[in-house]
């Protein structure tokens, strides 16, 4: 398995997180791999943003959930001094899906993961995507509704009762906050069958960490910098 580089959110360190020129600017920076968050809209619109809230990137107040798409496109996700509008999921996969990439899809909201399927198996992402979550319950919806996808379950506490849960719901892939991230750790997970994918690399030194430990990939905001240490 190659090592994925996945723009984290685009590349959310120099462009507005979740947004096309983020995810356009991910691969020009070399990434092989693209990490994005789906929330539906008041109106069913599967869309892609992070936060429970819209505040720290449109300054308007409420949720995706709280507006229809027509409505939060008349906001802009500003950061960096630059300005974007918050895409659709199916916009995002009509753009990149057809490219040799690994998608890390973040199921963000209950109850989305039927809907979000629906709309991977419309571009036929199953051999390319890895459905994650923070949220068990999701992630066991989404195994309800279909067998064929990889799934990574998203933590920052590995404890004794992870590995039981993850196989019952029939998860792939741990992925920790980086720095639980070690050698050790990877070799473990490694061992059992799982592949390792990190997330929170906050710092150059801690994507060198990861790197160096054996991980299968990252999340990280500046892909660029990753690309050169891979090189």
């Amino acid at each position: 398995m190659n090592f994925v580089n996945y723009a984290h959110r685009g590349a959310s360190s120099y462009a507005p997180e979740n947004t096309m020129s983020s995810f356009h600017l991910g691969l020009e920076m070399g990434a092989n791999g693209i990490e994005t968050d789906v929330q539906r809209t008041k109106d069913g619109v599967l869309v892609l943003f992070h936060d429970d809230t819209l505040m720290r990137v449109t300054g308007q107040p409420g949720s995706v959930k709280d507006y229809t798409y027509d409505q939060l496109q008349t906001f802009s996700v500003t950061v960096h001094g630059q300005s974007d509008r918050i895409p659709t999921l199916e916009e995002f996969l009509r753009a990149f899906g057809h490219l040799d990439l690994t998608f890390a899809i973040e199921l963000k909201q209950p109850f989305t993961e039927a809907d979000t399927i629906a709309m991977l198996e419309k571009y036929d992402m199953r051999e390319k995507t890895v459905i994650t979550s923070f949220k068990l319950e999701c992630l066991m919806r989404a195994r309800a509704c279909t067998g064929n996808y990889r799934m990574g379950y998203l933590t920052d506490d590995i404890n004794p009762l992870t590995l039981p849960v993850m196989e019952t719901i029939g998860i792939q892939e741990i992925c920790p906050e980086a720095s639980l991230v070690t050698p050790a750790l990877v070799e473990e997970f490694h061992g059992k069958g799982y592949s390792v994918r990190a997330w929170g690399v906050r710092d150059e030194a801690l994507m060198k960490a990861v790197y160096d430990a054996g991980a299968d990939g990252m999340t990280v905001n500046f892909p660029d910098k990753l690309t050169a240490y891979m090189a």
